[in-house]
C-alpha cells in the first residue's frame, strides 16, 4: 500500500497545476496502480480532496446570502467591487486527475465490475466538478480525457454549450449510481455510496430544471425533462436507500459520528488523530468570521408550532426576543441562541454587545462546548448530503412539474415539519398563499405548494450551503440588496430583560447620558452595552423607530444599502482575464466584458 500511496502522491502532484494542458506521466508506474484492485482503491482516494474542508463547508453560508447581515458586504454584491481582474475559479487541475483515472482504468484482468464500481466513483468526482463549473461560469469546456500539448484544438477551443456539458454530467451521475457498489457507510458517511450518487443527482438535475424554467432558456432538453430526473433520482434514495430522518435535527450539525439513519455523506474529523476544524471559532468570533446574524425578515418565516404563520400572529411586528421564539418551528431554537440556552450548563444569551449585532446569534454547526471558540479545536461531522435534502428536492421536482398529491406532501414537507414539532398542515398540500412570503421573498410565485416548498427548503438547509444556489436557479438575486433589520426592542436608554428572567440583560444607549440614566434604572450591574444611533446614515447600529410609537429595529449597514447591488449578469461570474488571455477562443460571461464591473446592470 506504501507503494501505492507514493505513486499516486506522484501522479496528483504532477496533475495540481492549473491547466488543462499538463504533460502527460510517462515515467510513473502505472500498472501498479491501475494493474489491482488495491490500486484502484488507493488512487480514488485522491479523489476525495475535491470537497471542501470542514472549516470551508461549514462557513460557506456565513456570506453572500440574504438571510443574514455580516460584518461587512461580501464583493460580489458591492458596487463595483468585482470583475474578470479579480476572478476566480477556473482551474481544471481536479479534471486532469479524474480524467487520467478514467482512461487508464482499462485493465482487463480486473473483472468489468470492479473496473466500473471505480469509474463510478471517478465520474461522480467529474461530475461534482463540472457542476461547480457550470453553476459558477455557465458554459464551459467538456473535457473528458487528459489533455497533451499536441491537442490544441481542445486546449484553445470555445466553451462549449450548457446543454452539452449538463447532459454529459447526468450521464456520469447515472453511471456512478448505477455501477458503485457501496451502498452503506455505517461509521461516519464519509465515502461515496450508491445512494449518494442518487441524492447528488437529485440535487443536480433540480437547479438545471429550475434554472432552465426561470431563466427561461431554451435548450434542447427541456426543464421538465431535468425534474423529472430529480424526481425520479430523489424517489430511488427514498425508496430504496433504507434513509430516514433523524428524531434530533441539531444532532445533525454537532455529533463526531453524525447520525447515519439521515446522514449520506459528511466530512469527518477525529480528536485522536488530530484531525480538527475552526467551526465554533468561526461561528462565535465576530473577527475571525463575519459575524452574520439572521435578519428578523427571515425569522419571520419560522412557522407557528400549529402550522400557521407567525405573521399571523396579531402583534408579531412588536414582539421581543422572548415572545418570539413561543411556540415556533422548533428548528427556530436549533438554529439560534434562543432564550434559556445554555452553554456547558451556564445560560448563554446572544452577545448583544459584539457578535449579535442585530441580535439573532446562530448556533446550527456550533457544540455548546466553549473550547473551540478561540482554537481550531472542533471535531463534530460537517454535512454534504443528507436524506431531508433529497425530501425537499424529491417534493419541489414533483411541484414544479404540477403532479405533487398529498400524499407526496405528507412524505416529504409533511416529515420535516413533524420533525420540528409542528403538528398542523401534515398531510394535505397547502391551498392559501402567505401574503408574507410573497410580498418579502418571491412577488411572482402565486402557487401555494410552491412557497410553501421554498420556505421549507430555506429554513431547513439554512447554513449548509444551498441558499445561495436556490436564489441563483429561481432567478431571485434581487434578495441580497435587502436590508439589514434585526430584533424588535421597546425602547432605547433603558434596561431591558430580553429572556424574560427578571434580570435586566442590555442597554441600548445612544449617548453617555442614556446609558447612566438606564444604569440607575438596571437591576444587573454588568449587563450588555450597546452605543446605538437614530440616525439613518450612522455606521454604527442603527435603530429604526418600529411603528408602534416606542419601540426599534436593530439595523446594521442600513447607511449602505445603495452600495449592495444585483443585475443579470451576476447570475454568473465573469471568467478570470488570466484565463481569457491565454485562450483567445473563450468568450466573457454577458455584462462582464472588458473588465466591467458588479455595477447592478
Amino acid at each position: 500500500m506504501k507503494k501505492y500511496i507514493l505513486i499516486i502522491l506522484a501522479i496528483v502532484l504532477f496533475n495540481s497545476g492549473c491547466e488543462m494542458d499538463e504533460p502527460a506521466i510517462t515515467t510513473t508506474d502505472k500498472d501498479a496502480i491501475f494493474g489491482s484492485e488495491e490500486g484502484l482503491n488507493a488512487y480514488s482516494m485522491s479523489f476525495y480532496d475535491m470537497f471542501p474542508s470542514a472549516s470551508d463547508q461549514a462557513i460557506v453560508e456565513q456570506s453572500l446570502v440574504d438571510f443574514g447581515a455580516t460584518s461587512t458586504l461580501s464583493g460580489f454584491t458591492l458596487l463595483n467591487a468585482y470583475s474578470e481582474n479579480n476572478s476566480s475559479g477556473w482551474s481544471w487541475s481536479n479534471l486532469r486527475n479524474v480524467n487520467y483515472f478514467i482512461e487508464n482504468c482499462t485493465d482487463p484482468d480486473i473483472p468489468e465490475s470492479v473496473r466500473n464500481n471505480y469509474m463510478g466513483l471517478a465520474r461522480f468526482f467529474r461530475a461534482w466538478f463540472y457542476y461547480g463549473m457550470v453553476q459558477r461560469f455557465g458554459d464551459v469546456p467538456w473535457v473528458d480525457h487528459p489533455l497533451s500539448p499536441g491537442e490544441e484544438d481542445i486546449l484553445y477551443a470555445a466553451r462549449d454549450s450548457r446543454e452539452l456539458v449538463m447532459e454529459k454530467v447526468y450521464e456520469d451521475l447515472m453511471f456512478a449510481a448505477e455501477n458503485i457498489s457501496r451502498t452503506t457507510d455505517a461509521t461516519q458517511c464519509t465515502m461515496i455510496t450508491k445512494w449518494v450518487a442518487y441524492a447528488f443527482a437529485s440535487r443536480v438535475c433540480l437547479f438545471e430544471g429550475t434554472f432552465r424554467k426561470y431563466h427561461n432558456l431554451n435548450l434542447t432538453t427541456s426543464a421538465a425533462v431535468w425534474l423529472k430526473r430529480a424526481e425520479d433520482a430523489a424517489s430511488i434514495v427514498m425508496e430504496q436507500s433504507g434513509k430516514s430522518l433523524n428524531s434530533n435535527y441539531r444532532a445533525l450539525f454537532t455529533s463526531d459520528n453524525p447520525p447515519t439513519s439521515e446522514t449520506m455523506l459528511a466530512i469527518a474529523s477525529s480528536a485522536s488523530l488530530g484531525i480538527k476544524h475552526n467551526t465554533n471559532w468561526r461561528w462565535t468570533s465576530e473577527t475571525f468570521g463575519t459575524g452574520l446574524n439572521m435578519v428578523r425578515s427571515f425569522l419571520c418565516t419560522y412557522l407557528q408550532s400549529d402550522g400557521t404563520p407567525y405573521t399571523s400572529r396579531p402583534g408579531w411586528q412588536y414582539e421581543d426576543f422572548y415572545e418570539e421564539f413561543q411556540n415556533r418551528d422548533s428548528r427556530l431554537n436549533a438554529t439560534l441562541r434562543y432564550p434559556g440556552y445554555k452553554r456547558e450548563g451556564v445560560l448563554t444569551l446572544p452577545v448583544y454587545n459584539g457578535y449579535a449585532r442585530i441580535g439573532y446569534q446562530p448556533i446550527k454547526l456550533c457544540v455548546d462546548a466553549t473550547i473551540g471558540d478561540t482554537q481550531s479545536e472542533s471535531t463534530h461531522a460537517i454535512q454534504l448530503v443528507r436524506f431531508g435534502e433529497v425530501l425537499l428536492n424529491y417534493a419541489e421536482a414533483k411541484a414544479e412539474q404540477g403532479t405533487l398529491s398529498d400524499a407526496d406532501w405528507a412524505a416529504t414537507i409533511g416529515k420535516l415539519r413533524a420533525r420540528a414539532g409542528i403538528t398542523g398542515g401534515l398531510t394535505q398540500k397547502p391551498t392559501q398563499l402567505d401574503p408574507y412570503m410573497q410580498e418579502t421573498y418571491f412577488p411572482n410565485i402565486t402557487d401555494p405548494v410552491i412557497m410553501e416548498i421554498r420556505r421549507e427548503r430555506a429554513i431547513e438547509l439554512i447554513f449548509e450551503g444551498f441558499r445561495f444556489d436556490d436564489l441563483l436557479r429561481w432567478k431571485a438575486g434581487d434578495l441580497f440588496k435587502n436590508s439589514w433589520t434585526g430584533m424588535y426592542i421597546s425602547g432605547i436608554n433603558k434596561p431591558l430583560d430580553v429572556d424574560h428572567n427578571g434580570t435586566d440583560d442590555v442597554i441600548y444607549y445612544t449617548d453617555d447620558a442614556g446609558l447612566e440614566a438606564a444604569m440607575a434604572l438596571s437591576n444587573n450591574a454588568n449587563p450588555y452595552k450597546v452605543k446605538v444611533s437614530t440616525d439613518p446614515t450612522a455606521s454604527v447600529i442603527q435603530v429604526h423607530a418600529a411603528g408602534d410609537g416606542t419601540g426599534y429595529y436593530l439595523a446594521w449597514f442600513t447607511n449602505n444599502d445603495s452600495k449592495k447591488v444585483w443585475g443579470p449578469k451576476q447570475y454568473f461570474y465573469p471568467i478570470p482575464v488570466s484565463a481569457l488571455n491565454k485562450n483567445p477562443q473563450l468568450t466573457q460571461n454577458a455584462g462582464w466584458e472588458n473588465g466591467a464591473t458588479n455595477d447592478g446592470n
